[in-house]
């Protein structure tokens, strides 16, 4: 039996405690799925990882040599495709000390990291709302000096290795998060 997405929430609300986070990894599902919709990829694959990424965030608080190394012991007792926990591993690349080498690997970690981005856009502009960012912002944001200093630009850019131009990517994370933003706070 393969893990459903109520078992993905079930781990999320148990594992993870900070509201903020839990809405990232909906928003990270959401911003994977329409990933993978648009290169005609597995969509409930991909957005289960995005949903699974950050599982392991609290219980390594984040440390950058080991997050994303944990989450295969959290769900050891779960049927989770290989491919999903390699994806989660390869998310921080601090942790693997390997380059990405796959698609998925690139995709995980640059879908995850735009809605990062978006999430501190949204937050500059506290009186905003999703529905009012728009891509070029977002870009924009990205090449500033004070960047947000959990996002990583190089991650980002991830997104140009699986053929997705920046601004494109851009739009494309911020609507398919558009479905979900009352429920994440955007």
């Amino acid at each position: 039996m393969s893990i459903s997405r109520e078992q993905a929430i079930e781990l999320l609300n148990t594992y993870i405690k900070n509201d903020k986070m839990i809405a990232h990894s909906l928003a990270s599902e959401a911003v994977m799925r329409g990933l993978a919709r648009h290169l005609g990829r597995n969509e409930e694959k991909w957005a289960l990882a995005g949903l699974l990424h950050d599982l392991d965030v609290e219980v390594t608080n984040a440390e950058p040599t080991v997050h994303g190394t944990q989450t295969e012991v959290l769900l050891k007792h779960l049927d989770v495709d290989p491919d999903i926990l390699d994806a989660i591993r390869m998310h921080n690349e601090c942790s693997s000390g390997k380059e990405r080498s796959t698609e998925f690997q690139h995709a995980l970690a640059s879908g995850e990291t735009i809605t990062g981005l978006i999430f501190a856009t949204t937050y500059v502009y506290p009186d905003k709302k999703l529905a009012s960012v728009k891509s070029k912002s977002v870009v924009k944001r990205m090449k500033e000096k004070a960047f947000a200093a959990s996002v990583s630009r190089e991650n980002i850019l991830e997104c140009e290795k699986i053929g997705i131009p920046m601004p494109e990517f851009a739009a494309l994370a911020i609507e398919s998060m558009l479905p979900i933003a009352e429920e994440i706070g955007l």
